[in-house]
């Protein structure tokens, strides 16, 4: 997963993902914490990036690009919303435009349709390396990031 886009008001963080190589937008979270670096989650493909934040999750439904390429950027060249990369800014009305249209779209499938292909993948992954890390699931330790059912 990558975060397409950051929209940011008096250090409110709200992130859209998608998934690297999609053609959806497959939520919204509202950023909780800071990054606490000193936490391995061990949930990245690489081991390139640590830490942790709590996150609130807002939506998550798919939302294919089609409806949102029409908003373009002024603060990235004027490029559709849906060329956007990790913490690109979003300026307020261009945001708005935009959670409106993930508010108001009507989906029919969302991540949750593929976490069984995703950790199967990942247990295939943990035994060719001989890993013995575990697969992330959401346990409900932190009730903040608790990923809620799909949303309209």
């Amino acid at each position: 997963m990558k975060h397409g886009m950051t929209l940011t008001k008096r250090g409110l963080s709200i992130w859209c993902t998608v998934l690297t190589g999609a053609v959806i937008f497959c939520g919204v979270a509202e950023m909780n914490s800071g990054v606490d670096t000193n936490i391995c989650t061990g949930v990245w493909s690489q081991d390139k990036w640590k830490g942790k934040f709590d996150v609130k999750w807002i939506y998550v439904k798919d939302v294919p690009n089609n409806q949102l390429r029409h908003i373009k950027l002024e603060n990235n060249d004027n490029k559709p919303v849906t060329n956007s990369r990790d913490t690109q800014e979003v300026p307020r009305d261009k945001g708005m435009q935009l959670m409106r249209i993930i508010h108001d779209y009507k989906h029919s499938t969302s991540i949750f349709d593929d976490f069984g292909h995703y950790e199967k993948r990942q247990d295939e992954d943990n035994a060719r390396k001989g890993s013995d890390r575990k697969t992330w699931t959401n346990s409900g330790d932190n009730k903040d990031s608790d990923v809620p059912k799909t949303k309209n």
